[in-house]
């Protein structure tokens, strides 16, 4: 410590000096970083020039409007025969020698006159003079070309020339798809003689649980369907269609349209599944080629549905209803791509408890609930309020007619000339349904309904003929057929218990003139058992 005292600086943590001492060898100079790599400059690509009008179409959400009028043709290449045509039931397409009009859905199609068109006129069909469009690949060589034979399925026209060989087997080369032949045969002739019931089962069971079908959604039966279904006729004899969505409101618009389009029959339908037979006659070869459609076309504008003031109403009794209606239950949800088969029955007996009807639509695309809208303004019919919030509102419309119309009910009040039938209806009579009235007439006949044209009558005869009607009527429901043997072995039909009428069912194919099933009268009188007669008759032995 005395060491450190006598030294002039004791500070041991001073400082290293700032300066580093001089080094022997000199310093190199730095080397000037590399510099970025310098690259040609990029050259803006050269649009190809396209020779066809239809790679030049508009885009879909082009502002193109180009207002319309109805019945008038449009020529987009100046060929007679070639032409866009605006009718009743929107846009469709005319070719020279096609057995109908082109149309992109045949069933979903608004039965409303376009007001004007989304694109120039154009068909959407591959032009007569169109080339080979560029797809990303080169054509085969010729040297590569494997020729690939295959077996006919159906004859074609030159099979005329009967086969020697039983045996044998005709094999064909793979040639390319020829479309636009119209050889259209009749109907009738493809079809041939009506199928039997158990042709019918034989077809449709081996299809009830397959799912070789073809799905038919809110576009409904489109026209690149047809060639589709003609696809699936030549494997098989039926084909199956399923329906979901917005085309399910209206299904027999969608077997019509089946039927005319394709040139099959329905032979079965459960719930929104179709199949659709060929035909006896059918040959794959000979059927009606149609052409594809390449792309969708734009949909052309329609006159609004919603209305401010709508027919038969103000604005303000308009507002009034939608404010209301915003009040209402609905009386059905949808589903997304559900069926909606009973939809057009359920908003009828709607209307018949209230002059205003709401369905939920929420899930649903804004498209295919204002498409259910405008199916139901024309079944019901009624008059749409509004699509807000996902609903459907409608009204019944003042032109609105009860569906139970038909008998007027009448009571009998005494008078000075004795009992009169006295209207109850206040200004229009009320319509019965046909079902409803046969139902009703069954019953009375059947002996389970009765008519009371007794009016004034006091609760306890009203009482005591309800009662007598009811011991009658349980006679009647709980009655059977009996045969009765006698002693020498003989059967009589003596006792023939009345039978209900309620069977419907003629699927087992007898006729009412079987000799089998004559009607014999009964004996029984009304309101007893056979096993009451079957007493009597022991008793009377007896004695």
């Amino acid at each position: 410590m005395a060491i450190l005292a006598s030294l002039p600086n004791p500070n041991l943590f001073s400082s290293l000096p700032t300066t580093p001492p001089p080094s022997s060898r000199p310093s190199l100079p730095q080397k000037p970083p590399i510099p970025p790599p310098k690259y040609p400059p990029l050259k803006s690509p050269k649009p190809h020039p396209s020779t066809n009008p239809a790679f030049n179409s508009h885009h879909r959400t082009s502002k193109y409007y180009k207002p319309v009028k109805p019945g008038q043709k449009l020529h987009p290449d100046d060929n007679d025969d070639r032409a866009v045509v605006v009718g009743n039931s929107g846009i469709s397409y005319q070719l020279p020698g096609a057995p109908f009009e082109f149309m992109y859905s045949y069933s979903e199609t608004p039965r409303a006159q376009p007001l004007a068109i989304r694109e120039p006129a154009f068909l959407p069909f591959a032009p007569p003079t169109m080339p080979r469009p560029w797809t990303g690949k080169a054509p085969v060589k010729k040297s590569k070309r494997n020729i690939k034979l295959f077996e006919p399925l159906g004859g074609g026209e030159g099979d005329e020339i009967p086969n020697e060989n039983l045996w044998s087997k005709r094999y064909e080369m793979l040639r390319g798809y020829e479309m636009g032949k119209f050889n259209v045969r009749p109907r009738k002739e493809v079809l041939g003689a009506p199928l039997t019931r158990a042709e019918m089962r034989e077809m449709v069971k081996p299809l009830l649980s397959s799912n070789k079908q073809v799905n038919l959604g809110r576009d409904g039966l489109t026209h690149n369907m047809l060639e589709l279904i003609h696809t699936h006729w030549r494997r098989q004899p039926v084909c199956k269609v399923r329906c979901l969505g917005v085309p399910t409101v209206d299904m027999n618009n969608i077997c019509r349209c089946l039927e005319e389009k394709s040139g099959g029959k329905i032979i079965y339908r459960m719930g929104g599944v179709l199949y659709l037979f060929r035909g006896r006659n059918y040959d794959h070869q000979k059927r009606p080629r149609l052409p594809i459609m390449l792309w969708k076309p734009a949909t052309p504008v329609y006159p609004k549905l919603i209305q401010d003031a709508p027919e038969g109403l103000t604005k303000e009794e308009a507002d009034e209803f939608r404010t209301k209606g915003k009040r209402l239950l609905p009386i059905r949800k949808l589903a997304k791509n559900g069926v909606y088969i009973t939809l057009v029955r359920d908003v009828r007996t709607a209307f018949e408890g209230s002059e205003l009807v709401r369905i939920d639509c929420r899930g649903l695309q804004p498209s295919d609930y204002k498409k259910i809208g405008a199916k139901l303004k024309e079944l019901v019919p009624c008059v749409l309020l509004s699509f807000d919030d996902e609903q459907i509102l409608m009204w019944r419309g003042r032109e609105w007619k009860s569906m139970y119309r038909d008998e007027v009910p009448r009571i009998y009040l005494p008078s000075a000339n004795g009992l009169s039938p006295t209207d109850l209806s206040d200004t229009e009579s009320r319509q019965i349904s046909p079902k409803m009235m046969a139902l009703r007439q069954r019953a009375i006949e059947s002996g389970r309904a009765l008519v009371l044209h007794e009016v004034n009558l006091s609760p306890d005869e009203l009482l005591s003929k309800v009662e007598e009607f009811e011991s009658a009527s349980q006679a009647i429901t709980h009655s059977y057929p009996a045969t009765i043997y006698s002693d020498d072995g003989s059967s009589s039909p003596d006792s023939r218990a009345l039978v209900g009428e309620d069977d419907d069912d003629d699927d087992d194919g007898f006729s009412e003139d079987d000799e089998g099933f004559d009607a014999v009268e009964s004996q029984v009188p009304l309101g007893s058992l056979p096993i009451d007669l079957l007493a009597m008759q022991f008793s009377d032995d007896e004695n």
